[in-house]
């Protein structure tokens, strides 16, 4: 049986030879030391898969187990879940394979969710980089810009508090299922109790499954913000994001989903549970004033 301490390092790859190797790195460069490193090359047409061979032969026995999973393409949903079939550890640490981990993301977000049971998911703030992995900011159109004087958003994080509807970075309010339900902001670099992704049902086809399993675990669990940079999100030209007519279609099929599931009664009774307690402060408040 795996340590309780063993962490599952989940990495999605697809057309990242550029970057892989930088993103595989930064996971052996991690602080906390009991990892088992799980990658799916998805199909890639370019050259992922020889930078994951290469990088494997000179670093695999950093891990207590790799597994390398490289097959044809079969989408972001079930690449995730056949990933997650494979995992062994207590927690999930999700990167994809453009992205880097600072190095204590792991030992800080294990440290949030060993200390707190009911907490599904755990993520810090993500600073940006470029394709050359520089780090850079973003303007007000979220283009890369390397002088911070000149930015409108130092970290993701600041982005995602400027404009996403009804976003809550407190302690008890984050990812709070109202919240997700009008918009997705949870940062990259998440950490997920494994039982819990598996209780709520994986990843699905056809949705924007970040968003759409984000809102699935606040349904049932809390999530946490860890008010650090923790993760190097890469801003360069083939984000999947970039791609507006895929990502609005999915968008719309996610908002549906999340729609369907508001309906709930039990979900519409825990959201004004949730409220109740701030009416009652703000009452307070209100009394104190007078």
């Amino acid at each position: 049986m795996p340590g309780s301490s063993l962490v599952s390092v989940l990495v999605p790859a697809y057309n990242h030879e550029r970057y892989v190797s930088d993103c595989l790195a930064s996971i052996v460069a991690q602080t906390h030391p009991d990892l088992e490193l799980i990658i799916a090359n998805d199909g890639s047409t370019d050259d992922t898969h020889q930078a994951i061979d290469a990088f494997l032969h000179q670093h695999a026995s950093r891990f207590a187990r790799v597994v390398y999973l490289n097959r044809p393409n079969r989408g972001i949903a079930a690449t995730l879940n056949e990933l997650l079939s494979q995992a062994r550890g207590r927690f999930l640490f999700l990167i994809a394979s453009d992205d880097r981990a600072k190095p204590q993301a792991v030992s800080t977000l294990y440290s949030v969710l060993a200390r707190h049971p009911r907490v599904a998911l755990a993520v810090g703030d993500n600073e940006i980089i470029d394709a050359t992995g520089k780090v850079v900011f973003w303007d007000a159109q979220r283009r890369n810009v390397v002088d911070p004087s000149l930015a409108s958003f130092l970290t993701w994080g600041e982005y995602l508090r400027s404009t996403r509807p009804a976003k809550d970075f407190s302690r008890r309010g984050f990812g709070h299922v109202e919240a997700l339900a009008r918009g997705n902001y949870i940062p990259n670099g998440k950490m997920f109790r494994r039982t819990s992704v598996e209780r709520v049902g994986g990843w699905r086809p056809g949705t924007l499954e970040d968003w759409d399993l984000n809102f699935r675990l606040a349904r049932r669990y809390r999530l946490a913000y860890v008010d650090e940079v923790l993760f190097s999100y890469r801003w360069h030209d083939t984000n999947t994001i970039k791609n507006a007519p895929l990502i609005q279609g999915l968008h719309e099929h996610t908002q549906e989903l999340i729609a369907a599931q508001r309906r709930d009664p039990l979900l519409r009774l825990r959201i004004r549970l949730h409220r109740q307690p701030l009416r009652w402060a703000a009452a307070r408040l209100r009394r104190t004033a007078l």
